[in-house]
């Protein structure tokens, strides 16, 4: 198999901002839609991560979505849907620069995650770049180099797990699943993330990640979060954008329409 029209291989942007120390700011993408992934990479943010666990929609292959985020240079991540190396490889066989595995709880599933995205001799991914030759190019050892690996802490046990998480080869960086580790905690996954004892869990991540030299990320506010240690922060998603959009025409309609009572009362005059 040649790869000899594959265009010249582009070093991982999101990584590199990570390794020299710096803040990564991102957006997710729910919806599956190419078109509306294309226009959230096209925003200018450093990352945008494709989820397959939650998403409605594309739940077979992020493919389409990685080509309509192409060339924007926004590094596409994906969620898997599970830690599944199967999954893993066809998401980054088909071109993402990294990914999200959720529910990590011990160092064996971080290793099981690490190896999945990595190329022998450091991990067990297959090697048939079919349509990644393009992106980070089709060299193992080049890839190897690259290719990010974020592991999602999520649960109780996790946490109670999260120096030996971090401290796996392999590993870049730790996802923290709020609305998850606050049902783990026994919260409300709204709500619970204000809870003392949830700033404390996420706070053990945070540190578990500054002493392995890994960055620690999470969706939130990038100021707010950045003062909190992490230094990968999805800032919002198509869904979230969508929901906010139409609160705020809702809003402007809304100030044009007399109240009920108003017109009940011209009604009965």
């Amino acid at each position: 198999m040649s790869y000899a029209v594959a265009t010249a291989a582009h070093p991982n942007r999101l990584r590199g901002i990570l390794q020299s120390g710096g803040t990564a700011v991102g957006l997710a993408c729910h919806t599956g839609d190419p078109h509306v992934a294309e226009t959230l990479a096209m925003a200018g943010f450093d990352y945008l991560y494709l989820d397959q666990q939650h998403s409605v929609g594309g739940l077979a292959s992020p493919v389409e979505m990685l080509r309509a985020t192409a060339r924007t240079g926004t590094t596409a991540l994906v969620r898997v849907a599970s830690n599944d190396p199967v999954l893993i490889g066809r998401a980054l066989d088909a071109g993402a620069e990294g990914i999200i595995v959720p529910n990590v709880e011990s160092a064996e599933d971080a290793r099981r995650a690490a190896a999945a995205a990595h190329y022998p001799p450091l991990g067990v991914r297959s090697w048939g770049p079919t349509r990644s030759a393009y992106g980070l190019g089709p060299d193992p050892a080049t890839v190897n180099g690259q290719v990010l690996c974020l592991v999602m802490i999520e649960t109780a046990e996790g946490v109670a797990r999260a120096k030996e998480i971090t401290a796996v080869p392999g590993v870049h960086g730790v996802y923290v699943g709020p609305g998850d580790l606050a049902v783990s905690l026994g919260l409300d996954p709204v709500t619970g993330p204000r809870d003392e004892r949830h700033r404390a869990a996420v706070a053990e991540i945070v540190a578990a990640c500054a002493t392995a030299g890994i960055a620690a990320g999470i969706t939130g506010d990038p100021t707010t979060e950045a003062d909190r240690g992490f230094r990968l922060v999805t800032a919002g998603s198509d869904v979230g954008f969508l929901k906010a959009g139409l609160a705020a025409a809702r809003a402007r309609r809304d100030a044009l329409t007399h109240p009920t009572s108003d017109i009940e009362g011209d009604a009965t005059a």
